[in-house]
């Protein structure tokens, strides 16, 4: 019979301590909210996979769809063999997106990758090079998401130097004094002091900072923020992984 504490311990043993842990035991099965471990404890599950599993653990549909794509093919690598899922799905984002404007969609595995990628569009877009971001803001731990990510511990500690072209703005957080004229102030501080605003590619923000503390940024200051962006030629990017 297997116990978390064996299995603990053949993890230490296998698997690198960059990948944290964050509960000493193991799942075994879960439905809807709930998990068994492998000594047979029942869990409400409140992390969901940090908040991914909106349909609970193996809700029919998604099993049941699980199960038929299986018996049709795995993998092509759309890029090599395309499939109309896939196709399908970016249909149904681009429908649910708001705004009335034609829109398109790219799949990928991570939000650091998603976010490396806006950063490669609006460079690629615009010509330009810089990017700002803001304080508190997380984006993901490859290198360049960490240059994005707008505090240094935990993430940041002993991994620099970070890729250049990358500053950071305020945070609008009335909790810490910081109102949204000190926001914008703080953007405008960056064209005046760092780089000028027509050699900015994007502004990314997170309109609901999650590991930065879950403070959500006022709409009028997202408003103004277009209005800048809008002014000036830059992208504006809405990282919402959390």
């Amino acid at each position: 019979h297997k116990t978390n504490a064996d299995l603990i311990a053949r993890r230490n043993a296998a698997v690198v301590r960059g990948v944290g842990h964050t509960h000493a035991i193991f799942a075994a099965r879960a439905d809807n909210a709930e998990v068994w471990d492998v000594e047979g404890k029942r869990y409400i599950d409140f992390a969901g996979g940090i908040a991914v599993l909106n349909t609970g653990h193996r809700h029919p549909k998604v099993i049941a769809a699980v199960k038929a794509q299986l018996d049709l093919y795995t993998h092509t690598c759309f890029q090599v063999l395309a499939y109309e899922p896939y196709v399908e799905l970016a249909e149904k984002l681009n429908a649910l997106a708001p705004g009335d404007f034609a829109k398109k969609t790219l799949l990928l595995s991570s939000g650091a990758e998603a976010l490396e990628n806006a950063v490669k569009i609006a460079r690629a877009h615009t010509g330009r090079p810089g990017v700002i971001c803001f304080t508190g803001g997380y984006h993901g731990r490859t290198m360049f998401t960490l240059g994005m990510t707008g505090k240094v511990a935990p993430y940041k500690l002993g991994f620099g130097p970070f890729p250049g072209n990358v500053f950071h703005a305020q945070f609008p957080n009335a909790l810490y004094g910081v109102s949204n004229d000190a926001a914008i102030a703080s953007v405008e501080s960056i064209f005046k002091n760092d780089i000028e605003a027509t050699q900015v590619a994007a502004i990314v923000i997170e309109p609901v900072q999650g590991e930065g503390g879950f403070y959500v940024a006022p709409a009028a200051f997202m408003q103004r923020l277009r209005k800048l962006c809008d002014q000036h030629g830059i992208l504006l990017v809405a990282d919402e992984v959390q």
